[in-house]
């Protein structure tokens, strides 16, 4: 019996562990108990930060700050909850309601080639404290998806709080409303890729369109699947995270395949 190619298992792993996670995430609770605790010791401007796009090979990451009112019922019952885990129309329901309701309300870009420059890691920081301090209210304290920010302001860093946290999953909601709005605008300009479906991440569809078409403007050529297709094109040098990082879970979900988690929730 032949050996299974070193290729297929880590491709199989990947798409295992993704999925696991994924129903992973339909077990957690998303509430406002979090933002309960921070009020009970003061703080009453809390911003939910997230980000989108973190595991695409094209475009930009896209990230949003959300502060929301203290009461936060209306939202839970309406289904809010980490973006991956609703549809397109429950998540364009959502944003209306969000972006009605909310305090304040940001959202922030960094492009792919700023990407290709500083590294995803660096970038997602970026975006996400540009969607901070783009708020109109300032912040007393940030609940953060699994980061931390150069930002004065208190923080506190919750693994997987997209899924937990009513604040973080507004900003999630609102950051995958904005990201996937502008992928379907790019489609028209940078046709025959897919982009309106797959929302640049590395699904199959999208891989056979890079082989066939080539990468554009706006694909990241510092990930492996797009730098393997360009000629002579020099290795990343050192590497993509620092050693100190790598038991993130933002960095798990990076490694993985964030296209089984975000491309697939359309």
């Amino acid at each position: 019996m032949g050996s299974v190619p070193a290729s297929s298992l880590r491709t199989t792993q990947a798409v295992t562990a993704a999925t696991a996670k994924q129903r992973m995430l339909k077990l957690l609770v998303c509430s406002d108990a979090p933002e309960q605790a921070l009020r009970y010791r003061g703080f009453r401007a809390i911003a939910g930060v997230d980000e989108v796009g973190r595991g695409a090979l094209f475009g930009p990451v896209v990230a949003a700050a959300v502060i929301l009112p203290e009461r936060l019922g209306s939202l839970a019952r309406a289904g809010l909850k980490d973006s991956k885990q609703l549809t397109r129309e429950e998540r364009e329901k959502l944003d209306r309601r969000i972006r009605k309701m909310a305090l304040a309300v940001s959202v922030a870009e960094v492009d792919a080639e700023t990407i290709d420059r500083i590294n995803i890691y660096q970038a997602t920081r970026i975006a996400m404290l540009a969607a901070v301090q783009g708020l109109t209210l300032a912040p007393d304290h940030l609940l953060i998806d699994a980061m931390q920010l150069d930002h004065p302001c208190p923080q506190t860093r919750l693994f997987y709080g997209d899924a937990l946290s009513l604040s973080i999953a507004a900003a999630s909601v609102v950051a995958k409303v904005h990201r996937d709005r502008l992928m379907r605008e790019l489609d028209t300009l940078h046709p025959g890729y897919g982009l309106a479906s797959h929302k640049g991440y590395g699904t199959p569809e999208h891989r056979r369109s890079l082989i066939a078409l080539g990468p554009c403007a706006l694909h990241r050529r510092s990930f492996a699947p797009v730098r393997a297709l360009i000629q002579g094109a020099p290795e990343v040098a050192g590497l993509l995270f620092d050693d100190s990082l790598l038991d993130e879970p933002l960095l798990e979900d990076a490694l993985l395949d964030d296209s089984e988690l975000e491309a697939g929730s359309d």
